[in-house]
């Protein structure tokens, strides 16, 4: 049952007002035409892209290749790459925390190892099967050498022999006025 003049005229809807229905009921019919002709053209559209596809596949059967086979080696394939990536992070960490081990044998502080390992070639350091650096003895002197400046040096010093302290017995270590009397009798005594 279409939508007329006549039936919102039966209806007892004004003129006016029967338009702007019309108006409206024909917007939304255009549209939901428009859409239709759309879908059909992709319809028509889909025999074409299917064959394509089949084609692509039956291309691949030709040459030996199975389709899932050539997705699978590309999944192989980008799985080695991670495997590859990850073997050499854990390498270059090895690497680092066996180099940061010297440093710290050097003499390097804490506060400056961050820096060094910064500036180091750490991929050119070889570890032995044990984990620890190969030429650990050289590779320390190295170190030292190259980085002094940031090894602190410590000196001892004795004491101020200008000046020695008391050790002679027979002076009191206070003043005989401020002692008790106790520690007066025990100081004459010689105690």
């Amino acid at each position: 049952m279409a939508l007329t003049k006549k039936m919102l005229r039966a209806m007892g809807i004004e003129d006016d007002k029967a338009d702007q229905i019309m108006d409206a009921h024909t917007e939304t019919v255009d549209a939901l035409k428009e859409q239709r002709d759309q879908y059909k053209a992709d319809a028509e559209k889909l025999p074409a892209v299917q064959k394509q596809l089949d084609q692509a596949a039956a291309d691949l059967e030709s040459a030996g290749k199975d389709p899932y086979k050539v997705k699978y080696d590309a999944l192989k394939e980008e799985y080695a790459q991670y495997k590859a990536g990850q073997q050499a992070k854990e390498a270059r960490s090895a690497k680092e925390g066996a180099y940061r081990e010297l440093l710290k044998a050097a003499g390097i502080p804490d506060k400056r190892l961050d820096a060094v390992l910064r500036v180091s070639d750490i991929d050119a350091l070889e570890l032995g099967e044990d984990g620890k650096p190969k030429d650990a003895d050289q590779l320390t002197a190295r170190i030292k050498t190259e980085w002094a400046d940031f090894i602190p040096t410590t000196t001892e010093q004795g004491a101020q022999t200008a000046t020695p302290p008391g050790n002679n017995p027979h002076q009191p270590a206070k003043d005989p006025g401020e002692m008790s009397m106790a520690e007066y009798i025990n100081y004459r005594k010689g105690e």
